[in-house]
């Protein structure tokens, strides 16, 4: 397919080949080839600082890099040398190897809020060890998640409760409930209604807005009063809301917490920590029952581990989320202004913490749009911009900003027009991208 100036052939017969080989034909739903628009999912060959390149030959300036997980951009320097010089070295032993001590040892002295961490390769893991640990510790089953939150693990205590259970027995849905963000009394009501048998509130301490005052004190006072943890997922928020994570910046210590994206810049790396009383469960010093709490093959593979240190010493040592945070609020006051310009800034919308941008897409009667977003999506990539989200790196540059203010603006004039007609439909150049949590194809 060509588009304008671009060409997605090669793109569109690669999909092709990883749909029959690939359920889905990528490895993580937010990924997917419906994600983006019809015959414009590139499949990228490589990416340098915050540019990615796709097999025809585009360039893109790219938001989101590897769904948050590469805040310092692609191939960063410090990240790559690390792991090659511990690459030579082996990266999985029969025993632990000193960099695991090393790792842990870093990480704690950047979370002071934790007292132990065990490394896991990914955060469903890590979030899941939580869980299981909450459960053993309290001796309750029922796990209460934050409902306004989108996701948590890909393990079945959490998927059974999504629009995609299949395959999850309806007794494990069962097992999970609710609570609302920023609201105690609602809460507390949930804790009432099943007191006795919750074991943990599990969330992320904030998302597009900032916890209400006061809030997250209260949530930890609430859950040690009717006996069960509080467990932070910091997946997001740690290291992009600051170094020492959400807990260390809002002065709220969770009894547990889960880190990973961010912490290994694209490597495979995330952390259950935590309250050591808590975490000696999983050990072997404890005269209580023990917690099979995390135990894999590859978690501490230590090239990984190796990015991990050279992340943590490069977000300290070179003030990295200071930097989102600003190059955060510069993008945002630009779409802002473009979207204003071209009469649509109350259908383009902004929203977020500055280092974790998201925009939203409304129709005429100002609700949420695929097809809009799909309108939106199209024309970034035509303007070399592509990305689910405005979720900065800290590679990117002033005139890669530049550059994507200059494509904001072209989709908004284009939104416009869609407005103007009352019906998107002409310009989403087919089908319109697709929630990644739907019950059929």
């Amino acid at each position: 397919m060509s588009t304008g100036d671009k060409s997605f052939q090669r793109s569109g017969d690669l999909n092709v080949r990883l749909h029959a080989v690939v359920p889905g034909g990528a490895h993580t739903y937010a990924k997917g080839e419906d994600q983006y628009p019809a015959g414009m999912a590139p499949v990228i060959t490589h990416g340098r600082g915050a540019h990615v390149w796709d097999a025809d030959g585009n360039e893109y300036v790219e938001y989101g890099s590897g769904l948050r997980s590469v805040s310092l951009g692609h191939a960063h320097p410090r990240v790559v040398e690390a792991v090659r010089r511990q690459l030579e070295l082996g990266s999985n032993f029969v025993r632990p190897s000193v960099i695991e001590l090393e790792a842990a040892e870093r990480f704690l002295g950047t979370v002071r809020t934790a007292e132990m961490v065990k490394f896991a390769k990914s955060g469903s893991d890590a979030t899941t060890a939580a869980v299981k640990l909450a459960r053993a510790v309290t001796g309750r089953p029922l796990v209460a998640i934050c409902a306004d939150q989108p996701f948590f693990s890909t393990d079945d205590w959490f998927i059974a409760t999504t629009a995609m259970p299949a395959g999850i027995p309806s007794a494990v849905a069962e097992l999970t409930v609710r609570f609302p963000y920023g609201d105690l009394e609602a809460t507390e009501l949930v804790l009432r209604e099943h007191e006795g048998r919750v074991s943990c509130l599990i969330l992320e301490a904030a998302t597009q807005n900032e916890p209400p005052q006061g809030y997250l004190a209260g949530l930890r006072d609430l859950a040690h009063r009717y006996g069960c943890l509080l467990i932070f997922d910091e997946m997001i928020t740690g290291f992009r809301w600051s170094e020492v994570g959400a807990q260390g910046l809002y002065g709220v210590t969770p009894d547990l917490s889960t880190f990973g994206k961010a912490l290994g810049n694209g490597f495979s790396v995330a952390a259950l920590a935590g309250r050591r009383e808590l975490m000696e469960r999983g050990g072997l010093h404890d005269s209580r029952e023990r917690v099979f709490l995390l135990s894999t093959t590859h978690g501490a593979e230590t090239h990984s581990l190796a990015a991990a240190i050279a992340v943590l010493d490069t977000y300290e040592q070179e003030g990295v989320t200071a930097r989102l945070h600003e190059l955060g609020e510069q993008l945002a006051t630009g779409v802002r202004q473009a979207a204003a310009a071209a009469g649509v800034a109350d259908h383009v919308v902004v929203r977020g913490r500055p280092s974790n941008l998201v925009f939203a897409t409304l129709d005429e009667q100002l609700e949420p749009s695929q097809e809009y977003r799909t309108l939106f999506l199209r024309e970034l990539i035509l303007g070399g911009v592509i990305g689910p989200s405005f979720v900065v790196s800290a590679a990117l540059t002033a005139a890669d900003l530049d550059r994507t203010v200059e494509a904001v603006a072209r989709a908004c004039a284009v939104y416009r027009k869609a407005l103007d007609a009352g019906d998107p439909t002409g310009w989403t150049g087919g089908r319109p991208v697709r929630p990644v949590f739907r019950t059929f194809a």
